[in-house]
Formats: structure tokens, sequence, C-alpha cells
């Protein structure tokens, strides 16, 4: 099975961009789990090379765009901006915004599992998505898709991304409340050495309170600092609409199965 022509055409015009190559489109949202169930002469090939190649692209022209847009800005408050950008729950949300979920190929588990809605899948599908449109276009047509909506973003984050990291507040927050310095612990670390993602927890005292998951260790901190504000009632400006109860509660249910398995 493939993406039929109408629904290219959909998705085509649901992100405004007419692609020169539809096999790269096509490529974009086939999920490694399709192909797991595929017939073993399909063609296809999975969308992890290109989300490898969209998060180093966006990454640039994220960069690129904080570096012109902010001038007096130090490299510090820059990398807390771009994080803030292309941290999970946003990419999850723009993708979500396009409706590229309903355009994923994904295996019977995952689908059956939410895999459709899952904020990691939708972000690594949107990668994967940038990743084809800079093969399809280039970096300029790139750049005018992605820099209106990041402009938006900027607007909407900034005052927070310019000033504490979610780690840095909750390690303010805990000491002044409770006199205790927040620890974290990774848990699981999963997928090949160019695409590692770790699952870290932050605990106060010998509870847990947050989870986050990143593709570097000081990326899931940020997450399951972020989820342990959220659960303190310290909700950061920027955090409060990107799913963090329901990712507390998946995390905490995948924590329990590995648990469980050993």
């Amino acid at each position: 099975m493939e993406l039929e022509c109408h629904a290219l055409d959909q998705l085509e015009e649901a992100v405004g961009i007419r692609f020169n190559d539809r096999a790269l489109l096509q490529r974009a949202f086939v999920h490694r789990s399709y192909l797991h169930e595929a017939d073993a002469e399909s063609d296809l090939q999975d969308n992890q090379r290109l989300e490898f190649l969209g998060d180093t692209v966006l990454s640039f022209i994220v960069s690129e765009l904080l570096f012109r847009r902010y001038p007096e800005r130090r490299e510090g408050e820059l990398t807390n901006l771009r994080s803030a950008l292309v941290k999970r729950e946003t990419l999850s949300r723009f993708a979500k915004e396009l409706g590229l979920g309903a355009y994923l190929l994904l295996g019977r588990g995952e689908e059956d599992s939410g895999g459709r809605g899952r904020h990691t899948t939708l972000c690594d599908t949107y990668e994967a998505f940038i990743g084809a449109l800079y093969l399809d276009q280039g970096l300029a047509a790139l750049r005018e898709f992605l820099e209106p909506r990041l402009v938006e973003e900027i607007g909407r984050v900034a005052q927070h991304a310019l000033t504490k990291d979610p780690k840095s507040r909750l390690q303010e927050w805990v000491q002044a409340a409770m006199g205790q310095t927040p620890r974290y612990r990774t848990v699981h670390t999963e997928g090949p050495d160019h695409a590692r993602l770790f699952t870290r927890q932050v605990m106060i005292g010998k509870q847990p309170y947050g989870v986050g998951q990143g593709q570097s260790k000081q990326e899931a901190e940020q997450a399951a600092a972020a989820m342990a504000l959220f659960r303190l009632g310290q909700t950061m400006p920027g955090y409060q609409d990107s799913g963090l109860a329901e990712e507390y509660e998946l995390a905490s249910v995948q924590m329990a199965e590995m648990k469980s398995e050993r």
C-alpha cells in the first residue's frame, strides 16, 4: 500500500507546496513499523533517514534565524531559545496544525496503540517532511515555508526561553520551597548510535516528578523538568499546551512495563 494520488494532493494542499518528486514526499510518511508488516518485495523506505536530515537542516535554519534576529544575545540565550523552538512538543504541534498524522503509513500495532497522535511520532514525521522538502526544493524554499511559523513561535516563547530554562527554574523552586535538589537518572535508552533517544527521570527526594525524552541527556532532562514543574503547579510559559499530563502518564506506563520485563 502507498499513499494514493488524491491523498498526496490533499497533503500538498494542506502544506501549500507542490513537490517535484512525490516519492520523497511519500517516504516522509512511512513509519518504520509499516515496513515490518509490508510485502517483502515492497520498495518503500521508512522516513528515518529523512528525519535525520530534517532535524539537522531545521536546527541550522532556526540557528540562522535567531542569529539574525537577536544580534545582541549571547550563545547560551540563543541555545535556550533554539531548544524551545525545536523541542518535541513544539514540532509535534506544528505537525498537528498541518494534519500530518492523517497521512502516516503505520503498522497495525503502532496504529492500535495511538501512534498516529503520539508526540514523538508526529515530531519525527515533521522532521522527515522538512528533510524531504529540503531535498526537493532547496534551502530557500524551506526557509520560506518555515520562517513565518518560526517567527510566530518565537513571539510566543521568547520571554521564557531567554530567561531561565525548565531545569534551572525547577532547581530554584524546589530548593526554595522544599529544601532539596532535584536529581536526574536515565531510565531507558534506545535507537541506533547516530539517533539515540534518552529517557531521563527527575527525582525530588525519593519521589519521581517528571520524565522526559530527548536526543541528548540534557534535552531529556529539560523535558523532565518541565513536566515536574507542571505537576508542581509551576507550569512555564510555552509549556501549557504541550500535553505534559498525557506524556507523564504514557512515560509512567512505559517505565512500569520496562521494570516488569527485567
